[in-house]
């Protein structure tokens, strides 16, 4: 339905959306990017469910405040990668090189460094998913990167694996445990106790690395590199 401004100070972006299924008027905050999301039924008028979002300012201006603030990935920021804290500095050359704590990108170009960490991360998703799938002894179709902000991974009918490109900001642990997941799905398409018990038998200790993940994985998602 578009775009709405709720006056304040400072005024909240909304993001007007008309649901079949919805019962009632809802409001989101993304944990991920702050996006405000006013769902309404259909057939309900318009002001009334942005009389709702104003009632509801103050609790919208608390959850916008509370957010992790998003992290500019520039020289002087400081990023994980396989969950140790690198600080950004402007290299020469035409490689991203690690020196101690520092990540030297060429000319201090975010996208430098960000075509570097896909690279890390397909080697590494590639290296783990290859280890779990000989383990299970089922081999897997294409593996691809994307920016997915709803899930991890994910595994299709065909047996392609698809990853978040940003898990290589997250201890290497964290990394194999969502591609052990992935992999048991190549025996078990769904999350019963038959895949969970694959997934344990690929990696016992995978409820700790889970845990890391739904306590810690949307902040992985406050760098940017425009």
């Amino acid at each position: 339905m578009g775009e709405h401004i709720l006056p304040g100070n400072p005024p909240i972006a909304l993001t007007l959306r008309r649901s079949a299924r919805a019962r009632r008027i809802s409001l989101r905050v993304s944990a991920l990017d702050g996006r405000v999301t006013l769902t309404l039924p259909k057939g309900l008028p318009e002001r009334e469910a942005l009389d709702f979002a104003r009632s509801k300012q103050d609790w919208l201006q608390g959850h916008l405040e509370a957010r992790t603030p998003e992290v500019s990935v520039m020289p002087g920021a400081r990023i994980p990668v396989e969950g140790q804290l690198y600080a950004v500095a402007t290299g020469t050359g035409k490689r991203v090189t690690v020196e101690g704590d520092s990540l030297l990108v060429p000319g201090g170009q975010p996208a430098r460094l960000q075509a570097w960490l896909k690279t890390l991360a397909r080697d590494r998703l590639a290296t783990a998913s290859d280890r779990y799938s000989a383990a299970l002894g089922r081999p897997y179709g294409r593996l691809t990167l994307r920016d997915t902000r709803s899930r991890w991974g994910s595994c299709s009918s065909s047996a392609g694996l698809s990853y978040s490109w940003r898990l290589i900001m997250a201890p290497p642990e964290v990394l194999d445990y969502v591609a052990a997941h992935e992999v048991a799905h190549l025996e078990q398409m769904n999350h019963s106790p038959a895949f969970w018990g694959l997934v344990e038998d690929l990696m016992p200790d995978y409820g700790t690395h889970r845990r890391w993940l739904r306590q810690h994985g949307t902040d992985l998602h406050r760098y940017r590199f425009d």
